[in-house]
């Protein structure tokens, strides 16, 4: 049975993922097929048994999600970040990141993204199917806040493949703009407890997960490919971004009529009407922590 699940899972990943061509499109040649890949089975423990003290951690923090959906700025983000394709999560980015990433206008740093990425969701798709974890809302027959159930339903939850994805996408961008590191980590830690939020996942899946993005981050660098379109995309972002402000961060402020002083946003970059209390934001193109 789990050897089936494998099989429909991996066919269904290199669909999805750009394995193979879709609608006529060029298919992506990751830096390494799975095979060579670090075997997150062997590496990761197995996840917390239901009947376990650590499964107790789980389910307060199921709790926990559950009462942030009535913020609905951040079920907002959260519903946004379930959006699985490429240029969804690096739309989210943008703003701490400090550039817009798009196939036409930031060619290598979409094509270092798109490589890498497609290289590492194949390695979600082994430990899915071997422990095939109950998902949060399955377990409680709750409803979803992104209503992704019917999508869901029956796979598994360990290790989290949006946060696993989001994750390397922030080590990823880290490595290209280092200047950025703390809002782009800060965004990237919102990924993964959105997928909490949603109901999508348990704590300790999203928890596994950031280990499993960091292994297979440190695997894309063993690739002279990935090293060379690294220092390419590390190019391009020179290139964009030397003596001009970050498209993103402009794209607000245009949006917007100029209050007194500097504008200031948060990570999703939006424009704070108020003093921040507390967090990271983005103030005058420069990235600050404040702490009250």
């Amino acid at each position: 049975m789990k050897s089936l699940r494998l099989s429909v899972l991996t066919a269904t990943l290199l669909l999805c993922c750009g394995f193979l061509p879709l609608n006529g499109q060029t298919a992506v040649q990751p830096y390494f097929t799975v095979d060579q890949l670090p075997d997150l089975i062997k590496c990761l423990p197995a996840p917390p048994a239901f009947d376990s003290p650590e499964f107790a951690n789980d389910m307060m923090r199921y709790t926990w999600g559950k009462q942030q959906r009535l913020d609905e700025e951040r079920a907002e983000i959260a519903k946004r970040d379930a959006v699985w394709s490429y240029e969804a999560l690096l739309a989210e980015f943008a703003v701490p990141f400090g550039l817009d990433i798009t196939r036409e206008g930031t060619p290598e740093i979409w094509k270092l993204m798109e490589t890498s990425l497609t290289t590492t969701d194949a390695m979600r798709v082994a430990p899915k199917a071997y422990y095939h974890r109950q998902r949060p809302f399955e377990r409680y027959n709750d409803p979803m806040l992104t209503g992704e159930e019917d999508e869901l339903r029956g796979e598994g939850s360990y290790p989290s493949g949006h946060t696993m994805r989001g994750w390397t996408a922030a080590l990823l961008l880290a490595e290209v703009n280092p200047a950025a590191a703390d809002t782009i980590f800060a965004r990237g830690w919102m990924y993964g407890e959105s997928r909490v939020i949603a109901g999508a996942h348990w704590q300790s899946d999203v928890d596994a997960s950031r280990v499993a993005a960091s292994i297979a981050y440190g695997a894309l660098h063993a690739s002279p490919e990935f090293r060379l379109q690294m220092e390419l995309a590390q190019d391009e972002f020179k290139r964009l971004t030397s003596g001009t402000e970050p498209s993103a961060v402009k794209a607000q402020k245009a949006d917007s009529p100029a209050p007194a002083g500097n504008a200031t946003y948060d990570l999703q970059g939006r424009r704070l009407n108020e003093a921040p209390q507390s967090g990271v934001y983005i103030n005058a193109n420069e990235r600050r922590v404040v702490t009250r």
